[in-house]
């Protein structure tokens, strides 16, 4: 496996097109105390209630926690669930999320009790796109496709992405050499011809694939491989395996700590991989990432969105060089640092390893529920510094050169700030004031 930290800390936004079938998933979470006295069942007595985007939305909500900005294209009923869900893709461009006359926007309520999902509920109704929502779409296409770093189409089989759309989708983007990621259904591969990867999972390979249970994986992988660049399967607990054209294979397992709910996953591997992607990794790095996050994914209950932040908390129990950012990588570091709350040591040019630096590092780290970030005052830091201070789990991210505190003074807001001068740190009061002495010395 390749070390990921030094691409995840080169990570910068990125636009994404989704087109796809966009859904309202609903949670019902309560506590079961009896078998109800009508039939052997259990009576869930509901606790709380809530709804969040599902299907292509679950993806687009995905990919805006990695900090991409989506355009969405899809449709939605006229009906109050059309709108919720429409209100809840905040910061995304949903002018090609059309509503269509006589649509039902697909409901999924599921009911969770113990951190266990007991059933689920769907609402829907398969109907094949109106004439007229399609061509509103393909002339979209043209408009939005070359706007993009990536495209992906994520098909639960509702009826939205006809062939027509799907074909032009992936010509659009082959065109301008835009890479375009499809998660399929059905058994109709023929149909993502031209795609750069194609995502199924496994049930959905072997019967795309036609193939019976028993058969090996690189049999199926012979039958679709031919189909797109990458065939990206994912195969739950077994990880992840990709096949190229020539089929060559590589797997990486599964990493999680524990499997609660697989649902979402799949979008979050969708998510990933379009990260990845238009970044300029390539496929192995994107996977390993995906396989990554979607680790993360199901070891919560319920469709969840992974953020960068907690991607790289994941990176660094593997590779300490993730905590490692200097100027060029200002978006990365504002995704980790959302939400947080940090000490922020500042040591001055030609700082050395000291026990005075040791205490202070051991003293800052245990402030309860505040992270650790040092910033180097250095153009030309020495590399045992930057590697011994990397190396340590009481620091949590480190700053190199000015220029990065520069751009990134009217983002960060550290909750205390501390100088190391002579070897003893001075807590500053005002570290906006200090943020602003910084800057003013290197303008």
């Amino acid at each position: 496996m390749v070390k990921l930290g030094r691409t995840f800390i080169h990570f910068k936004p990125f636009k994404v097109l989704v087109l796809g079938d966009f859904m309202l998933d609903k949670y019902t979470t309560g506590r079961v105390k009896r078998i109800s006295p009508e039939a052997p069942v259990p009576v869930m007595e509901v606790l709380k209630q809530e709804s969040r985007p599902g299907g292509a939305g679950n993806v687009v909500l995905n990919l805006t926690a990695l900090g991409a900005n989506v355009f969405a294209m899809g449709r939605i009923g006229d009906d109050a669930e059309g709108a919720e869900l429409k209100a809840r893709l905040l910061g995304v461009d949903t002018s090609a999320l059309l509503t269509e006359p006589g649509y039902q926007t697909p409901v999924k309520n599921r009911l969770i009790a113990d951190s266990q999902q007991l059933i689920r509920v769907d609402f829907e109704t398969f109907t094949l796109i109106r004439a007229e929502i399609e061509e509103i779409c393909l002339e979209k296409l043209g408009a939005l496709v070359p706007q993009a770093d990536i495209v992906a189409l994520s098909d639960y089989g509702k009826g939205f992405l006809s062939n027509r759309l799907i074909r032009r989708a992936i010509e659009l983007a082959n065109q301008a050499h835009i890479p375009l990621i499809v998660d399929p259904k059905g058994i109709d591969f023929q149909k993502y011809r031209g795609a750069t990867v194609i995502k199924p999972n496994l049930s959905e390979a072997y019967a795309a694939a036609r193939r019976p249970p028993q058969a090996s994986l690189d049999e199926v992988a012979q039958e679709l491989r031919s189909l797109t660049e990458f065939l990206l399967i994912t195969r739950s607990e077994a990880g992840i395996s990709i096949f190229d054209r020539e089929g060559k294979r590589v797997d990486f397992p599964v990493r999680a700590k524990e499997v609660k709910d697989v649902t979402g996953a799949g979008d979050t591997v969708l998510s990933m991989l379009c990260l990845g992607l238009a970044n300029g990794l390539d496929i192995q790095q994107a996977a390993q990432l995906a396989n990554i996050a979607a680790g993360l994914s199901i070891e919560r209950v319920g469709c969840t969105q992974i953020t960068l932040s907690e991607l790289a908390e994941r990176l660094l129990e593997e590779d300490c060089d993730t905590k490692i950012f200097d100027e060029s990588h200002t978006f990365a570091l504002q995704q980790v640092l959302k939400g947080k709350k940090y000490v922020l040591l500042v040591l001055d040019k030609g700082q050395m390893v000291s026990n005075g630096l040791f205490r202070t590092i051991r003293q800052l780290s245990q402030l309860e529920g505040q992270e650790l970030i040092i910033y180097v005052r250095d153009t030309e830091p020495h590399d045992e510094l930057i590697h011994l201070l990397s190396s340590l789990h009481e620091v949590d991210y480190i700053i190199l050169q000015t220029e990065n505190l520069k751009h990134l003074c009217s983002a960060i807001h550290p909750h205390e700030i501390y100088l190391m001068q002579q070897d003893q740190p001075i807590k500053l009061e005002n570290a906006h004031n200090l943020l602003n002495t910084l800057m003013r010395q290197f303008v």
